[in-house]
């Protein structure tokens, strides 16, 4: 039911049951938050959403107040403008001056609130929060002095991560975010997804940066500079430093990382491509065999950490596939080290990823071939756009370049697969290619590609049926355990931990609604719909690989060097 209100001084409709932020932001009018996240209940801890009702004494959070048919409110009168600036000055008061130095400058949600506010000079002086810097972790870096208290992180941690390894802690000042037991991250049952540095309005969580270690080796000569990157990833840089993208941003990108002086340019992709195919060979033998168990795939770096920590029964079903970054980078570290005549130890590989979990992956004692890491760095998307600002290349006006063989391709299958349901698609679909000669498209699996965190759906496959499920974040799991407790059996399972897959990864320009999401996954999906390679089959990349790469090469014959294991960990959940 429609009514109208009265705002600053002027009638706007506003919905029975709707909140008061709602019905002005609906109404083209902003206000100012900090804790509120759109696809959250509004809890109203910030206050900086306050407005002015009439017939009010106080001041109301307008993202947690209903709407009511009477009210006359204010949104920017002094009283409001002057609460908002208080808020902000006291949360300045302890936050510490290093904004030049901070990741987040220039694009920290307090620091521009406070430039809104006109908020020129420091007129309220606080005690400074005591600087404790958290790099334990592979990943993800908390710097505590810098946190506002939002309780952003908890929520999605606790919520659609459903991990909770943050939480408030201690009371009325000494109140802070924290683990259990005041433990550092890597020692706490955080997965690495990332999560909550999407969130994060300030620096106080931030993917550990591994800029300058990329940066001194791309000017070390004593060391040949290789980096691949995943399907997501031209999109997302795109995005990241504000320009449309288009179908050549592909090539674009492959022109600025040759300029920065990688030597060889390689597709993720192509990892992926190898993956489908193994996951599909493993299922095949699985159907034909009559295995007992699920066969997870075990592609989301942050779905495998969760496993060895709270699914321990679980483990012995994991695929030991390695995912396509390390796929790809053991392949860099043999075949073409072997190619380019060099030692394994002499090529410096770089994987840029849009996943936080990925650089806690990378550095895995199961991800090395003969003793040495599969790839040595891995970047988010942010931390790129970082390093094509410091090189200060133009992305606009530098021109399209093809990718380095024998990893110039990709499949379309290999794009679909970083979104939640893709990869499970890709592999039926083989499968159904391995036993039948015919690829059914892609109409057959709409089913498990949209829909909520749990959905399962059955094929049939040359008088086999075969029964999948997919996990689109953790809150699926428990849908998981309801349904196999009722009797369903599954012979694949796929798991992501980012709602949406690796299109929401922690390493990418924040999706902060649905809408935003779907919008992504639309922009890949076009834009591999006019994809030439269709499938892994159609990758000339695949074809050479298994019909000549595999036969020359005697470190490649048991592809050994693709998988990996997986052990139970012991942490505080």
């Amino acid at each position: 039911m429609l009514f109208t209100i009265t705002v600053n001084n002027k009638k706007i409709l506003a919905e029975k049951g709707e909140t008061i932020l709602s019905a002005l932001n609906r109404n083209g009018i902003s206000v100012p938050t900090l804790c509120r996240m759109k696809e959250f209940t509004s809890t109203g801890a910030c206050r900086l959403c306050v407005v002015e009702v009439e017939g009010r004494e106080r001041l109301v959070t307008s993202c947690s107040e209903p709407v009511e048919e009477w009210m006359n409110i204010r949104t920017h009168s002094p009283r409001v403008i002057n609460a908002r600036k208080t808020i902000i000055e006291l949360l300045l008061s302890k936050h510490p001056d290093e904004c030049l130095y901070c990741v987040k400058n220039l694009n920290c949600e307090l620091q521009n609130l406070a430039a809104e506010l006109n908020i020129k000079e420091r007129r309220i002086k606080g005690k400074k929060a005591t600087p404790r810097l958290d790099q334990s972790g592979f990943s993800i870096v908390r710097e505590h002095s810098k946190c506002v208290l939002c309780g952003r992180c908890v929520r999605v941690c606790e919520e659609i991560v459903t991990v909770t390894a943050i939480d408030f802690v201690n009371r009325a000042q000494k109140t802070q975010i924290g683990t259990s037991m005041g433990l550092d991250f890597n020692f706490t049952s955080c997965i690495n997804c990332g999560q909550c540095v999407n969130v994060c309005p300030t620096g106080a969580l931030h993917e550990k940066q591994s800029i300058t270690e990329v940066y001194d080796f791309l000017n070390n000569p004593d060391y040949y500079k290789v980096i691949q990157y995943s399907p997501v990833v031209p999109l997302a840089i795109a995005e990241e430093l504000g320009i449309k993208p288009s179908k050549d941003i592909d090539r674009i990108l492959n022109g600025i990382l040759r300029k920065m002086g990688f030597s060889k340019i390689y597709l993720t992709g192509a990892g992926t491509d190898i993956l489908i195919k193994e996951l599909a060979t493993e299922v095949a033998h699985r159907i034909v065999e009559k295995s007992d168990g699920p066969l997870y795939i075990s592609a989301c770096a942050a779905w495998v950490k969760y496993a060895e920590q709270a699914m321990h029964g679980e483990l012995k079903f994991l695929s030991t596939l390695k995912p396509p970054q390390n796929i790809t980078g053991s392949l860099i570290k043999t075949v073409i080290s072997g190619s380019l005549k060099l030692k394994p130890g002499q090529i410096f590989s770089v994987s840029v990823s849009p996943c936080t979990a990925m650089k806690f992956e990378a550095k895995r004692d199961g991800m090395m071939t003969k003793g040495i890491y599969d790839v040595d760095a891995v970047i988010t998307v942010r931390e790129l756009a970082k390093l094509i600002k410091l090189y200060g290349l133009d992305i606009n006006s530098t021109e399209g370049e093809l990718a380095d063989e024998p990893f110039a391709h990709r499949s379309a299958m290999a794009a679909y697969s970083e979104i939640t349901g893709g990869l499970t698609e890709a592999v039926v679909r083989n499968v159904m290619v391995m036993l039948t000669g015919k690829d059914p498209g892609r109409k057959e699996f709409k089913s498990i590609l949209a829909g909520g965190s749990f959905r399962d759906a059955l094929f049939s496959v040359n008088g086999h049926t075969l029964s999948v499920a997919v996990i689109d974040g953790l809150t699926g799991l428990e849908k998981l355990r309801q349904s196999v407790e009722q009797g369903k059996k599954y012979d694949l399972v796929e798991v992501m931990v980012c709602p949406g897959g690796c299109l929401n990864g922690g390493g990418l320009p924040s999706c902060r609604t649905k809408d935003e999401l779907r919008n992504r996954i639309k922009q890949i999906t076009a834009s591999e719909e006019l994809s030439t390679i269709k499938t892994p089959d159609e990758s000339p990349v695949i074809k050479y690989f298994y019909d000549k790469t595999i036969a020359t090469n005697s470190s490649l014959i048991d592809k050994k060097i693709f998988f990996t294991h997986f052990s139970e960990r012991d942490v505080l959940l």
